[in-house]
């Protein structure tokens, strides 16, 4: 499934990662920090834009591409991953993919660099799992367009230079039409409130975002007005797979760490990898993670060749997150005491796995998509 450039490419995140990310990654979590400096190497890599037309400085990659750095990401800092997804897919793939030419000449070749930095503003205070129940709306005015509502839970919310924010357009109460809009950090009537402290994802910043009467150009709707809902489950379905990067990613490292601890520890003289217990976690572990990761690259494959992949989306997300989660279980169990402390890096793994199985859609909400795209189409 993978071709040769795929492959090279996966050496290359690993290599950076071992490099630039793991020895950082411990501090990212402790301190809740960001380092900016990360995503301009990234970006000298290439890849802050990594599925965007090398005309405006990205990779010229596809989602499978994405997927793979998600998972190397995920594998030493997902903290780190999860800001990279919502700058590369969440924001910059959604401005290629939707863009006029004149934005994406904008925005694109400094978001590609690292210049600035990235974010998609969805998810409400009131309206999570139900998107299409958002309040922020955006009134027309002269040339402009002016925002209004607040705007929770965005990863990267107190970096971001560049945010796409869905609202609605439509003018009769009800109406259902959304749109989104480019939105600068330094517009008037926009700001960042409270930064939020998470059980895991430490070191990828979430805030809540404030618009009042913010007035955006007319020239920064993305895409065609209302057209805001077919965007946005677009967008959805390279996330679903792109995000399960990150809990492959998770996973892999839980299963590394467990075999490395089983061997070289001993109970009663004996290591206990030789116990069957034991073994038996380890191989579900790695089971999962295999059929996970097979899973998520045959949804990357599908959507690069421009096809819906709304059904494995939903799949490969809800079933790569439940296994990473268990994965980190597995992991902490067979480490034992050591696994529940913090110089061990499993505990926080699991910390960060669980945030999988809730951000883009919740476990449960991929499970009514599932259901109802097979009661539509069938199986195939």
């Amino acid at each position: 499934m993978l071709t040769k450039e795929h492959e090279l490419l996966r050496e290359t995140l690993r290599s950076f990662s071992e490099k630039e990310l793991k020895p950082l990654a411990r501090e990212i979590d402790e301190t809740e920090s960001f380092h900016p400096e990360v995503f301009k190497k990234i970006g000298h890599l290439g890849l802050l834009g990594v599925t965007v037309s090398e005309t405006y400085g990205g990779g010229g990659m596809d989602v499978l591409a994405a997927t793979l750095a998600m998972e190397e990401f995920g594998r030493v800092c997902a903290s780190t991953a999860l800001s990279y997804l919502a700058h590369s897919i969440l924001c910059v793939n959604n401005i290629y993919s939707n863009g006029n030419e004149e934005q994406k000449k904008k925005y694109l070749p400094s978001l590609c660099s690292g210049e600035a930095l990235g974010a998609m503003a969805m998810t409400e205070p009131g309206f999570g799992s139900d998107a299409m129940g958002m309040e922020t709306k955006a009134v027309k005015d002269g040339k402009f367009y002016r925002l209004t509502g607040r705007k929770m839970f965005i990863t990267n919310g107190t970096v971001a230079d560049t945010l796409v924010v869905y609202a609605r357009t439509g003018e009769a109460e009800g109406d259902r039409k959304v749109s989104s809009f480019i939105v600068e950090k330094d517009f008037e009537g926009f700001s960042v409130g409270k930064k939020l402290s998470k059980l895991g994802m430490r070191g990828s910043p979430t805030a809540e975002l404030i618009f009042e009467d913010c007035p955006v150009p007319e020239s920064n709707v993305l895409g065609r007005l209302h057209q805001g809902i077919s965007q946005m489950k677009k967008t959805l379905d390279i996330e679903r797979i792109t995000i399960s990067g990150i809990s492959i990613g998770i996973a892999q490292a839980a299963l590394e760490d467990s075999l490395s601890y089983a061997k070289d520890r001993k109970q009663f003289k004996t290591p206990i990898i030789e116990f069957q217990l034991v073994q038996k976690m380890i191989a579900d572990m790695y089971t999962g993670l295999q059929a996970s990761r097979q899973l998520t690259y045959h949804a990357a494959a599908v959507a690069s060749r421009g096809e819906k992949a709304t059904l494995l989306a939903c799949a490969c997300k809800v079933y790569a997150s439940e296994i990473a989660t268990q994965a980190c279980l597995h992991a902490i169990q067979i480490l034992g005491g050591y696994g529940y402390c913090k110089d061990y890096n499993v505990e926080r793994y699991l910390r960060d796995a669980k945030l999988m199985e809730i951000g883009a859609g919740t476990s449960e909400v991929q499970r009514i998509i599932i259901a109802k795209e097979l009661a539509q189409i069938g199986l195939k």
